[in-house]
């Protein structure tokens, strides 16, 4: 019977339980896609990340499943990863980590203020919504706006985000994915949000590192800003730092490690 490795790490956090938990194998010698799914749907947690090594020692394959499917971009669990990598020596602390993703080549490096990666910003346009036109779930709307496989539906302000009670239902019926839910901040953070992606097996995911990369040119657009502090008002919450670059998103947060150990196969 073979053993894989694998550690649970709370992502955009300094204290555990709270944060996104993500699972992370760092695989020393390859596994199935079929595995991999099945891992992920033990494990439970939002999305569960495979890293392999290349020929090049900075360069690594890197992989995200939820429960039910493999995505194409997954911010928590990418932290976590790199995270874990710097702390087993995978790689040195001042190197670059190169993850080759089905979203393209995301750089992460290693500060004193957590881990931070480099993404693509994941363009938004505003739009009505034809289920979802003027409220949502009983809150008033001020602006909706559509990307690829979700939709962003602002609402009036952080109260009304984090009082909503979404009808899971409702959202996989009518979202491909799922709703990215919104309002300017209050006090230290100037944008709060809450995911809820009930086709991806994740009726409401703690923090979402790819749904920032469209908040960010959501909010970028509205405001003229391109620096961000956000929260993710889920039940665990967390703190994202965001920088629009371009066509790029940097986001950094902390990462706290919570259990290892082996997974017997």
């Amino acid at each position: 019977m073979a053993q894989v490795a694998i550690a649970i790490l709370d992502s955009f956090s300094s204290k555990p339980f709270s944060g996104n938990p993500a699972g992370v194998c760092l695989l020393e010698n390859s596994i199935s896609q079929e595995l991999m799914q099945q891992i992920a749907m033990e494990m439970n947690l939002s999305e569960t990340a495979f890293v392999e090594r290349t020929t090049d020692p900075t360069v690594f394959s890197l992989r995200w499943f939820t429960p039910a499917v493999e995505v194409d971009l997954c911010g928590h669990a990418t932290l976590a990863s790199a995270y874990w990598m710097f702390h087993e020596g995978w790689v040195k602390p001042e190197e670059t980590i190169h993850f080759q993703t089905r979203s393209g080549v995301l750089l992460v490096t290693k500060n004193e203020e957590g881990v931070c990666m480099n993404f693509p910003l994941i363009p938004t346009t505003v739009d009505t919504h034809p289920d979802h036109a003027k409220t949502l779930f009983g809150a008033v709307l001020v602006q909706a706006a559509r990307l690829r496989g979700n939709w962003i539906f602002e609402l009036e302000d952080e109260s009304a985000v984090r009082k909503l009670m979404p009808d899971f239902g409702v959202i996989s019926a009518t979202s491909e994915e799922g709703f990215i839910v919104t309002a300017a901040g209050s006090d230290e953070f100037d944008m709060v949000s809450r995911y809820f992606g009930p086709n991806l097996g994740i009726p409401e995911d703690p923090v979402t590192g790819f749904a920032h990369c469209a908040l960010v040119d959501y909010w970028s657009q509205k405001t003229g800003k391109t620096k961000f502090k956000a929260y993710q008002a889920s039940a665990r919450g967390g703190e994202l730092h965001l920088e629009k670059m371009g066509n790029r998103v940097l986001i950094q947060g902390k990462v706290v490690q919570v259990l290892t150990g082996f997974l017997s196969i």
